[in-house]
């Protein structure tokens, strides 16, 4: 195979250095336990809410009322998409639209008073897990790990 070297052995040896075939390896696993917990949680928010919904109702509640231009641009996704999420998220109760008081011809999308009592009680439930699972590190190791995520997340976008 291309990218591949067999040293005779009938094992394979990849071009990549092992640092990152390591890394490959943890963020597979990591990805994996993330779409398990995904569905938990959304669960927990409502029995009918999609797991990737989760990421769109945390944007809205950090931000607060905001444009799906803007939502869609965050996300990388396209409007269309976007607002079909967005109607069902509003058909569950949990994001509403309403008037943009700068332009009215536009809308801005916020979790409603049930979305919010809903989402803020799943994240609550994920923190704590997140919490339970961090425990034994040093604070010095959570930083790091916590400074390392962003440096991922901002390069690989």
């Amino acid at each position: 195979m291309a990218g591949e070297r067999g040293d005779g052995d009938g094992s394979r040896d990849t071009a990549e250095p092992e640092p990152l075939r390591a890394v490959e390896h943890e963020l597979t696993v990591l990805l994996r336990r993330a779409r398990a917990v995904s569905w938990e949680v959304a669960r927990e928010v409502h029995p009918r809410l999609e797991p990737n919904a989760y990421g769109l109702l945390l944007l809205l509640f950090r931000s607060g009322p905001t444009r799906l231009t803007d939502l869609a641009a965050e996300l990388g996704i396209g409007k269309g998409t976007l607002s079909r999420q967005i109607a069902a998220l509003a058909e569950l109760g949990l994001v509403r639209r309403q008037p943009d008081p700068v332009d009215g011809r536009a809308a801005l999308l916020d979790l409603t008073e049930e979305g919010q009592r809903r989402f803020a009680d799943a994240r609550r439930a994920r923190q704590e897990q997140l919490h339970r699972a961090l425990a034994g590190w040093p604070t010095a190791d959570q930083v790091e790990f916590a400074r390392l995520l962003s440096r991922y997340n901002a390069e690989s976008r």
